[in-house]
């Protein structure tokens, strides 16, 4: 790589730590700016777009499952925008985890300007990457081939909140377009900026209600997942681990007890067990996966047995 401006590293398509994903593009870039560290080939990466103009409502929900990605271990990739694409971002950095911005500007630039301290924080945990050096202006016409590089980067593409004419649709087609798994957050048909999402629905992406919806949908996700939190249980797969037995992993077992025989609430469960918000959800989203807990009304868990 050459460091050249200083910060930013080109990685010329073809050398090693080229992302090999981009390769399914039917004319990838020549090139990519970076700052940070590139994630390693073969790490399980799905986007999250959306609103530049979402619901309160959409906001969470991208800051959700930002944050539930990061914890099973798997890549955030969005496009640093404001909105959806902030919100899954800033997600995946509560969740201690990586994620990649594709920026539609030069890698010198920040946009929008307001988003300067995100992207630095982005690159410290994850990286910030453009097809573009130096300080090229944020034109309307790199947007729509910025958001090929996201589509291409995931093994499937999440959208929240998207209007009728938002630019997130283009990253949905580009997803599809490569084979990959377009799913979508259903939203009320009086909301204008659900539109564009509900149409994906109707025109066969799946929705996102949980995130066993996506791990439902690219099955390889799930695997990532697994092998962050360690084997199965001798006898079969992580999906048929008996419900009771979660392994050598204390901190399941710890969770696992700590629901007890009613359904609980997961912010009561991190006050009594006194673990971190990070640790909990994934060791929730473990457990869930195993087939040892459920979700239930109000959004609780319960045991499964």
């Amino acid at each position: 790589m050459t460091a050249d401006p200083p910060g930013a590293w080109r990685v010329p398509r073809g050398e090693a730590s080229w992302p090999a994903r981009l390769e399914h593009l039917h004319s990838p870039p020549h090139q990519l700016w970076v700052r940070g560290a590139l994630p390693s080939p073969g790490a399980a990466a799905v986007a999250v777009v959306g609103s530049r103009r979402p619901t309160p409502g959409g906001l969470l929900s991208a800051r959700d499952i930002g944050f539930q990605l990061a914890v099973a271990g798997i890549v955030v990739v969005s496009g640093l925008a404001r909105g959806i694409d902030a919100a899954s971002h800033r997600g995946a950095l509560d969740g201690r985890g990586c994620t990649v911005a594709v920026l539609g500007c030069g890698i010198d630039l920040c946009y929008p300007r307001e988003h300067l301290p995100l992207r630095n924080l982005i690159a410290e945990s994850g990286c910030v990457v453009s097809e573009d050096g130096g300080d090229a202006p944020p034109d309307t016409w790199r947007f729509p081939r910025r958001n090929r590089i996201i589509a291409a980067l995931a093994e499937a593409v999440i959208v929240v909140e998207a209007s009728e004419k938002s630019g997130a649709l283009s990253t949905a087609r580009w997803a599809a377009d490569l084979g990959r798994e377009v799913l979508a957050v259903p939203g009320s048909i009086r909301n204008a900026s659900s539109r564009g999402s509900n149409l994906l629905i109707r025109d066969g992406a799946r929705p996102f209600l949980e995130i066993g919806d996506l791990f439902e949908s690219v099955p390889a996700l799930s695997r990532a997942l697994v092998a962050r939190s360690g084997p199965p249980p001798p006898g079969g797969s992580a999906a048929r681990a008996a419900p009771d037995d979660p392994g050598e992993d204390s901190v399941l077992r710890r969770v696992l007890d700590g629901i007890g025989a009613d359904p609980v609430h997961p912010d009561d469960l991190a006050a009594v067990l006194d673990l971190p918000a990070a640790d909990l959800m994934a060791a929730l989203t473990s457990l869930s996966l195993r087939g040892a807990i459920t979700d239930v009304c109000g959004g609780r868990v319960a045991r499964t047995f």
